[in-house]
């Protein structure tokens, strides 16, 4: 499913929640966004439009869509980001300075699960790398 919207709206489906009004209006943002965005940068900006969601229902939707792996998540000084995911299984580089990440999919981290997990006979149901240091624009 490439639709980046029709994801959204599946993965809360399957979580057992049904596409409001609210939570529609928190996808439109999502999809809007550039890179990662807080619970509380989406509540201020849908803030004050007709049917703009509380608080708690940009945060419980974006944990839910979190927990099904439709968005990415990270710490920003000490504060939870979210921002979409790509559908294709991937891992992170995260710039400490500006926040930037980058979606890497990485054969090497690949294969080296697989090896880690055959030599201490490890059954791997999942797994995230996230490298962080600075990117290129802050170096």
């Amino acid at each position: 499913m490439s639709d980046p919207r029709r994801r959204l709206e599946q993965a809360l489906a399957d979580a057992g929640l049904r596409v409001t009004r609210q939570r529609s209006a928190i996808l439109a943002a999502l999809q809007r966004k550039d890179g990662f965005t807080t619970a509380q940068d989406l509540f201020h900006e849908l803030r004050g439009r007709n049917g703009a969601p509380g608080l708690a229902t940009v945060y419980r939707t974006l944990a839910t869509l979190a927990s099904t792996g439709a968005l990415d998540t990270s710490a920003r000084d000490g504060e939870q980001v979210f921002r979409l995911c790509s559908p294709r299984h991937h891992h992170h580089l995260v710039c400490e300075s500006c926040g930037r990440v980058e979606e890497v999919a990485s054969e090497q981290v690949e294969s080296w699960v697989r090896q880690l997990a055959r030599r201490r006979g490890f059954r791997v149901t999942g797994h995230t790398a996230e490298v962080y240091g600075i990117c290129r624009a802050c170096a």
